[in-house]
């Protein structure tokens, strides 16, 4: 991968990364150098490694973790760009308040069915927590969320009504690929009274599974009063 004469600086770092990447030199979900051993590396400025660094986020070539690194993705997943937003930040974006409610936060057994959706053994010990988010005051998702613990060993350990579970987990397991299915679902009466609902009121639920290092990382239920809550985005296919 050579750039083209005269090409600038930024563009001829990205070239080096890119060209890491397809050697295999750094593999998907490595961490690469950080911003400030590329400067010194590259003998470029902060500005100049910064802008290739994030052009190469937004083509989909790498995936930035605030205050953890800079990571190679996996580009199998370019198919499905939906992005993985931290609840909090959302509604502090609106200029609301985030809360969070613990319902449970527990060890469970593996069922044949869940098993499979990790592609383990029935009877594997998983991570379960329920959680409910609120803005300003409102139940606004039921977050029901399986983890296997071999990529987040201490999930249990940590306090979900100060940091959300994404917000770890995107520390813990950097993300390589996900899977996303939308639905609308009849409330069930638990769910119902959880999201301060109507009886009658349809659910948005999102199923999520996501991969890290080879392993499904996660698998989660996110379930929205329909009457306070929508899925909108822009992506490039």
């Amino acid at each position: 991968m050579t750039p083209a004469p005269g090409a600038p600086l930024y563009e001829r770092i990205k070239t080096l990364i890119l060209t890491q990447i397809a050697s295999g030199g750094w593999a998907a979900a490595q961490r690469i150098p950080s911003e400030n051993d590329l400067v010194r590396l590259v003998g470029a400025s902060r500005m100049t490694v910064n802008r290739a660094l994030r052009e190469l986020t937004d083509a989909g070539y790498l995936i930035r973790v605030q205050g953890v690194g800079t990571f190679v993705a996996d580009r199998r997943a370019q198919a499905h760009p939906l992005a993985i937003r931290n609840i909090a930040d959302e509604i502090l974006e609106r200029g609301h308040q985030h809360s969070a409610r613990v319902i449970s936060l527990e060890r469970c057994t593996a069922t044949p069915e869940l098993a499979g959706r990790f592609n383990l053994r029935a009877g594997h010990e998983l991570f379960h927590s329920r959680l409910v988010h609120l803005e300003n005051g409102l139940p606004i998702q039921l977050e029901d969320r399986l983890v296997n613990p071999a990529v987040a060993p201490e999930y249990l350990a940590q306090d979900f009504s100060a940091m959300t579970p994404n917000a770890y987990l995107m520390q813990v397991a950097p993300l390589q690929s996900v899977e996303h299915i939308v639905q609308a679902a009849r409330t069930d009466a638990a769910t119902a009274q959880l999201l301060q609902m109507d009886a009658n009121e349809p659910c948005l639920v999102l199923r999520r599974r996501t991969w890290t290092r080879g392993s499904v990382a996660t698998a989660v239920t996110l379930s929205h009063p329909a009457s306070r809550f929508e899925l909108q985005g822009h992506f490039n296919p």
